[in-house]
């Protein structure tokens, strides 16, 4: 059989596919549900009302130019739960073709329109995958039905922009990846990490090496089997899978791999899933000539769309998770281009003293999964995405005034927000706000085992420098720089 045949045996492959898209549609939109509007909201830290009006329709296309009021945005996160919920238990695919390409356009158009006003918030790479893959899922079909093969195919097509595109990336960037040393630090430094974190960093050298290797193999080499004959094609496969698995054990990378995995469900066919899925498929209905008329256009379009994503690619000027259109429909990826040698991280403390003296006393504020306390267990939060923990590892890299939304999660926190106190851990100032905030910047290093069984401790750290000066809503400049911004009334 070719690509250009119109069916294939993949019943069970869309089946997993399907199953595993709406377990990402979920969790995307459970986390838009309890951190849009904190962050995106009418009051958020980045409010979509002071966004919009510096850009153009086309720009960001978004149900929200409709209503951007936080009723819309919990009103458009409870019906992605719902939809999702439908695909995840195969609702949404055994009522029909009609009510299967329904629920999958509503996810689509849903979650594009969150992803198009969530500015920083929603800039990860993850977004527009999940956004690729889920229009993809539209063609699919619903159980009834021959899954078109032409579209199993647009799946593997981009599996390999994925993988291939973060191997090139690599060999592009850090020069840690050409002298095999990138994991020495990444397990370290990597944006959350996780309890088997601290295992991996501690692995004899040979092994780190070896990892990256096995990396450049996997992202650079192994993608070209995704368009092979069905051995060689599930053998790739098995590959990329247990390359996500083993990244998933050694850190928190919200759902970008298990997204991965989702989508290398592509590169397996009946014969092999049925192995592990002892399901049979149904008697289905053939594709008509009308879908299979619609499955060769997209297939049209997105080789057309592919144009500028594979010249990004080759170039030596090669950008990371980037869409040349506003749909998002076929994109660019990329992953950890650089690795940094060293973890830094923000500390938020306040203080309820009237003036500040050498003698003031400050209290952390401790995020729900971001380095703080020295003994706290490293956290397992993935798939699950926790935003603002993660603009924090960023925001520790750079001057706090590049970085506007920092001083407004301040002034919030001077006020005991209760939106904003739902973003993080605990709030160390519960019966009235501080009076000052101020930011240090530490660096982190994980304990050595020797330090670890003697203090208890996953961390260590010390002071670099002051990130930002205390800071009070008393400040008249502080004051006028928020309402500059549109943050403060």
């Amino acid at each position: 059989m070719t690509p250009f045949d119109t069916t294939g045996p993949y019943w069970i492959t869309r089946l997993c596919l399907q199953r595993a898209l709406g377990l990402i549609y979920l969790a995307a939109f459970l986390a838009a549900l309890y951190q849009f509007r904190p962050l995106l909201g009418e009051n958020g830290l980045l409010p979509v009302r002071l966004y919009l009006p510096r850009i153009k329709f086309w720009d960001a296309p978004s149900l929200f130019w409709l209503n951007h009021s936080d009723s819309a945005f919990m009103i458009a996160a409870w019906m992605g739960v719902a939809l999702a919920t439908l695909a995840v238990t195969g609702i949404s695919d055994s009522f029909g073709m009609a009510f299967s390409v329904t629920v999958w356009f509503l996810l689509w158009l849903l979650y594009l329109s969150f992803v198009n006003v969530g500015q920083v918030f929603y800039s990860f790479g993850w977004e527009i995958l999940l956004l690729e893959a889920g229009f993809l899922t539209i063609f699919l079909g619903s159980s009834d039905t021959a899954p078109p093969k032409l579209i199993i195919w647009l799946f593997r097509w981009l599996l390999f922009r994925l993988m291939f595109g973060a191997g090139l990336i690599k060999l592009r960037g850090d020069a840690c990846w050409r002298d095999l040393t990138c994991m020495l630090y990444h397990y370290e430094t990597q944006p959350i990490p996780n309890p088997l974190s601290w295992y991996f960093h501690h692995l004899r050298p040979v092994i780190q090496k070896g990892s990256v290797l096995f990396t450049h193999f996997v992202e650079l080499v192994v993608p070209f089997g995704y368009f092979g004959p069905a051995l060689v094609s599930t053998v790739a496969g098995i590959f990329t899978v247990a390359f996500q698995l083993l990244l998933i054990l050694s850190g928190n990378l919200s759902w970008l791999n298990y997204l991965t995995l989702a989508i290398a469900f592509s590169c397996f066919d009946d014969h092999f899933l049925a192995r592990f899925i002892p399901i049979a498929a149904p008697a289905l209905d053939p594709l008509s000539p009308v879908r299979q008329g619609v499955v060769i256009a997209w297939t049209a379009v997105v080789l057309i769309l592919s144009i500028r994503p594979v010249l990004n690619m080759i170039s030596p000027g090669q950008i990371m998770n980037t869409s040349f259109e506003p749909l998002n429909l076929v994109n660019t990826y990329g992953a950890f281009g650089s690795v940094t040698r060293e973890r830094m991280e923000i500390i938020l403390e306040g203080t309820d003293d009237d003036t500040i003296t050498s003698a003031t006393k400050w209290r952390e504020y401790e995020f729900k999964a971001k380095p703080g306390p020295l003994d706290r267990r490293l956290p397992i939060v993935a798939p699950y995405h926790l935003r603002l923990d993660w603009l924090m590892w960023f925001a520790a890299m750079s001057d706090y005034r590049h970085y506007g939304w920092i001083l407004n999660l301040t002034a919030k926190l001077l006020q005991n927000d209760t939106g904003t106190l739902k973003l993080i851990r605990g709030n160390p100032f519960p019966d009235q706000p501080p009076k000052y905030i101020r930011a240090q910047l530490y660096q982190y290093w994980f304990t050595t085992p020797e330090e670890r069984a003697k203090t208890g401790h996953w961390w260590k750290r010390v002071q670099v420098v002051e990130y930002f000066p205390p800071l009070s809503l008393g400040q008249e400049n502080f004051r006028q720089l928020l309402k500059a911004q549109g943050w403060l009334e």
